[in-house]
């Protein structure tokens, strides 16, 4: 029982088989990184002959249209059979550049393939390749339990007992810096009075300063 080396990774982009461009051509892609050789290009006489009495029949006022349809019965007898060999072409070709995986059966192409170990690289991961990627994936994670202790220390600086004043004392809207409310349109700066002992902006209503504690006057 004849074998068709390559079925799942075989694209069919043959034109005809009554076109004047008729002719075969498929695409084959290896199945790890999906990256396609397309074989050459093979005319198909015949079809290419019925495209053109076709065209020329539809030209010139139905001339020609007998030797059009007969031409076109010859291409779609002969289309089958060119089209097998032309397929049967293209596998010998395309079997110089893939490599059939022995463990998973898949078809690489060369930059897949782990020529020294007779395998894919899904099932053979270059060794080099395996250990940059360990000693990239390290120092990454390296990197964050340093960033972590940074923000531990830079957070042990925060005052967080401290009350936001970061919300406009109207409409309690915040607004992230702003000299106006975003949403009401409040004066901030008028809305807001200082310390008479360390000159700290407070919000209105305050009783004492939210920053040495002092009364507001």
């Amino acid at each position: 029982m004849s074998t068709t080396p390559f079925s799942r990774n075989t694209q069919d982009i043959s034109r005809g088989p009554h076109d004047v461009d008729a002719g075969f051509q498929f695409d084959f892609h290896c199945e790890r990184c999906h990256d396609t050789w397309r074989s050459p290009f093979v005319p198909y006489r015949r079809g290419q002959v019925a495209g053109w009495l076709s065209r020329a029949a539809s030209m010139f006022s139905g001339m020609g249209y007998d030797a059009g349809r007969a031409a076109a019965g010859l291409a779609d007898a002969g289309w089958g059979t060119a089209r097998d060999e032309a397929l049967r072409d293209a596998h010998a070709e395309a079997a110089t550049h893939f490599h059939r995986c022995a463990r998973c059966n898949n078809q690489s192409c060369v930059k897949c393939w782990n020529a020294p170990k007779g395998l894919c690289l899904n099932c053979a991961p270059d060794l080099q390749a395996e250990v940059e990627q360990a000693r990239s994936e390290a120092e990454v994670m390296q990197a964050r339990e340093r960033a972590k202790e940074v923000g531990q220390a830079l957070a042990g600086k925060v005052d967080v007992a401290r009350e936001s004043t970061n919300a406009c004392p109207a409409c309690k809207a915040p607004t992230l810096g702003a000299k106006f409310c975003p949403d009401c349109g409040c004066d901030l700066a008028s809305a807001r009075k200082a310390c008479g002992q360390c000159s700290t902006l407070l919000p209105a209503n305050v009783k004492f300063c939210i920053e040495c504690g002092a009364k507001a006057g």
